[in-house]
């Protein structure tokens, strides 16, 4: 199975990032044969929706889950309609991440925020 996670550099040492929608990058991983790319987010200097065009990004690669600490609402229906499962991250480590997801440990991501939309007057 493929699963993506947001992170902050393009190396397996780096960080999960915090955010999905503007993470600087996703990796894409298989946990049959442990290969690993890293992709661009060209949604991160998006004006808005950032978050949709991540998902798209996500759904694209034909990944099984997602592994991110947090998902806005708007992309997780993208993400669900893909019937891809979002799983949350325990803490900011990509390794130790890929062995609680391989281990079933990791629980679905439960809480979906409405997302970090920038509503300017009324």
């Amino acid at each position: 199975m493929k699963i993506a996670m947001p992170v902050d550099d393009k190396i397996m040492e780096s960080s999960v990032c915090i955010t999905f929608g503007r993470t600087p990058y996703f990796l894409i991983y298989d946990t049959e044969t442990k290969e690993s790319v890293f992709i661009d987010n060209s949604a991160a200097a998006s004006q808005g929706g950032a978050g949709i065009k991540a998902a798209q990004t996500v759904v694209d690669n034909q990944v099984g889950a997602l592994l991110t600490p947090r998902c806005g609402e708007n992309a997780a229906k993208v993400i669900n309609a893909a019937n891809v499962k979002i799983y949350k991250t325990i803490n900011d480590s990509i390794k130790d991440n890929i062995a609680a997801f391989e281990e079933g440990k990791l629980l679905l991501l439960d809480e979906i925020h409405a997302g970090f939309h920038r509503h300017e007057g009324a």
